[in-house]
């Protein structure tokens, strides 16, 4: 894997400073982070105050304007998951971080559970849920078939042992179940303008890098198929705004809304949005 040539070079601009090599998979066509971190040192590049998922605060503007982003975000999540055709309302979110998602899903009737890997985010949502986040060993522990939607949001990039993992999700889900995974596209303008500057590489906690076409084989050799897709259209923002700070030093507020706004326009035909939601279902063709 090594002797092939990278698709990009990237820099952990958030807490090591070390590069990493982006190389296309040739089976799937997603690419990989190379070299990936062992699962012992993993957890040491998530160690930053800037870590922003793992925490409630609202320091700067940034900051301010992800929590912004967010609460908008759940109103649009929790229109997906109720559009979902499902026999019960349980619901899994892989990754939740601080559970802001599962606790207004908890408000909307729906029986919550979370996976959540980082200790002091857990604790925050497990304030937020009567504790009903788990740390990651508890996924082998769940019941198989029992989920009507299980949701991840901007994780599914993060999780090792890529193929896996789809396979215990795919067991957790009812046979009439819903997989949503939100991820970034590095098809999208706005990754093609900031190369190896863009935010939403964020090696190597991003293991993974997913295009539309990518994902659609990767779930499809699980029997699975993406159904439906969805933009997520504040992304190119959000995005382009950490580019600009990775890319000349300051957030170019100016910038980032106009390179964010070219690469929504583009879209629009294209249909390579900046991050994509995947609605994602056995395959019982």
């Amino acid at each position: 894997m090594n002797e092939k040539k990278a698709y990009l070079t990237v820099k952990d601009h958030s807490v090591s400073g070390e590069t990493f090599d982006l190389i296309k998979n040739s089976e799937y066509g997603f690419l990989e982070t190379i070299p990936q971190p062992s699962l012992e040192k993993l957890p040491n590049y998530y160690k930053s105050e800037d870590y922003i998922s793992h925490t409630d605060s609202k320091r700067n503007l940034f900051e301010n304007v992800y929590h912004l982003i967010r609460g908008i975000s759940l109103k649009q999540k929790m229109r997906l998951i109720n559009s979902c055709t499902s026999s019960e309302k349980k619901l899994l979110d892989v990754g939740c971080g601080t559970g802001d998602f599962l606790q207004v899903a908890k408000k909307d009737t729906w029986e919550v559970y979370g996976i959540e890997p980082n200790e002091h985010a857990r604790a925050i949502a497990n304030k937020k849920t009567d504790h009903s986040v788990f740390d990651i060993d508890q996924l082998l522990k769940f019941k198989l078939n029992s989920f009507d939607v299980i949701t991840l949001w901007h994780v599914l990039e993060h999780l090792p042992n890529l193929e896996e993992q789809i396979q215990v999700f795919k067991n957790l889900l009812k046979l009439d179940g819903t997989l949503i995974i939100a991820a970034p596209n590095f098809n999208s303008y706005d990754a093609k303008f900031y190369k190896s500057h863009w935010a939403a590489f964020d090696a190597p906690r991003h293991l993974w890098h997913f295009s539309k076409s990518s994902m659609s084989k990767l779930v499809c050799n699980k029997n699975m198929k993406v159904v439906k897709s969805y933009p997520m259209l504040f992304d190119a923002f959000y995005v382009s705004l950490l580019s600009e700070k990775y890319r000349t030093g300051h957030m170019n507020l100016f910038r980032a809304f106009f390179i964010g706004f070219i690469s929504n326009m583009k879209a629009l035909s294209s249909k390579e949005f900046s991050s994509i939601i995947y609605m994602v279902k056995n395959d019982n063709n």
